[in-house]
Formats: C-alpha cells, structure tokens, sequence
C-alpha cells in the first residue's frame, strides 16, 4: 500500500459500520453491502490485536465475481449463524477471489474463528480451498494490505504475530499451498505446543468449527468501543 494511499485511509476514517473504503487496489465492503444480517450481540475486546491469523474457507469455494463473493459470505454467516447458533460470521474480515474485503465481525471484536485467540486477534478468511494451489495474487494482496491498514489504524499491534489456523487448532487450515505463502510474510511466527494449540480435532473446513468459548464469554474488563 503506498503512503499516500493509507493517508487516505486515515482522513476516511473506520467504524464498526465499516463505510466503504480503498486500500491500495482493493475496496472494503460493508456488512449492508454483502446483505449480512444483524448480529445477536457483539463483544469487542480492547486492542490493539496481539494475533492476525489466516484461514482458507475450504466451503464456499473461491468466487471470482462480487456478487458470487457476496453470496459466500452470505452463505458461511448462515452456516454460523443459523446452524451453529453463533452471533455472528466467525471471522473478523474475508477475501474474494475479486480482490474485495468484505467486512465480518471488525476490529476489535471478539471472533469465532480460532480457539484461545478469538478475544486477541484478527481472523481473516480467504474463499476457497487453499491446499494445493495458491490464492491469485489480487486476494493475497488485499489481506497484506488489510494487514497494513489495520496495523496504521492502530487496530493491529505494530509487532504482531501472524498465524496460520493450524497453529492454534488441529486442522489443515488455511491449507497446505496458503500456508506455505504466508510462511515467508512479515510478522510470520512459529509457536510450540505450549503457546495455544488445541488438542480437540476439528474438520478441515475452518468456518465449521465448534465455537470457541471466548465467543460466549464476556471480557475481563468493560469492553471498549472500537477506535475511530
């Protein structure tokens, strides 16, 4: 992302509402954008997130049109919503085969994406299954620049630490060919099994996941609104 893109960012300005914005050639849709219906209730938790963690979805797969995009989200905040009775879409932010970042749960709010890291970290999904072959550039461009942008705004430690879901859960997410991408990111880090791995199996697909517990559990302190 250039300089001046992400002064731009700054002079637009975020809200949970997550009003649509550039980051570098990338858009951020809104939840109203994508036809999300209203969560059950929203937590947050006080960042700056300490964690980025990156996931494939496995199901939907990887959708290269807006409107297809838009329907996977649609289609992933059913399954977690409707099916496995959570607030909301699990993952903070998604990425289309588009280029588009669509907005999930936000910053700042705790997720249902990654056991013992919901309440410290930003989840980001890229649609599609990422095994054996490599997201097209545009999608892996648009989650550094999320990244960027996140980390400028102050959402986003400064030195966080960015994980792959397998890191922190038993399951072949964000697939085999992603992970190896995002082993050569900045910030990328090797945790051992005393840091959060869970020894509970999951299925490979991330947005089915049992819901972590930090997603019911308030936290310690008075949440805080997001920063704007």
């Amino acid at each position: 992302m250039t300089a001046l893109g992400l002064v731009l960012l700054s002079m637009m300005g975020y809200s949970q509402h997550m009003q649509q914005a550039n980051l570098g050639t990338a858009r951020l849709l809104s939840r109203s954008d994508w036809g999300a219906r209203l969560p059950k209730s929203v937590e947050h938790f006080q960042g700056p997130a300490p964690y980025v963690i990156i996931h494939h979805s496995y199901m939907p797969a990887v959708c290269y049109s807006t409107p297809d995009c838009m329907k996977s989200m649609r289609d992933m905040q059913d399954f977690h919503q409707l099916e496995r009775g959570w607030n909301d879409i699990g993952y903070s932010f998604g990425i289309g085969g588009d280029g588009m970042i669509y907005a999930g749960r936000g910053f700042n709010v705790i997720g249902a994406h990654a056991p013992k890291y919901n309440d410290r970290s930003v989840g980001i999904v890229l649609i599609g299954d990422w095994r054996t072959e490599l997201p097209p550039k545009q999608m892996l461009d648009a989650a550094k620049d999320l990244i960027a942008f996140g980390v400028f705004k102050g959402y986003i430690d400064p030195a966080y630490k960015l994980l792959g879901h397998r890191q922190v859960r038993d399951t072949e997410c964000p697939g085999g060919r992603l992970f190896a991408e995002i082993s050569s990111w900045p910030h990328f880090t090797h945790i051992n099994d005393t840091e959060g791995v869970s020894s509970t199996k999951a299925p490979v697909e991330p947005h089915v996941h049992p819901q972590a517990a930090t997603q019911q559990t308030p936290p310690k302190s008075p949440p805080a609104a997001p920063k704007v």
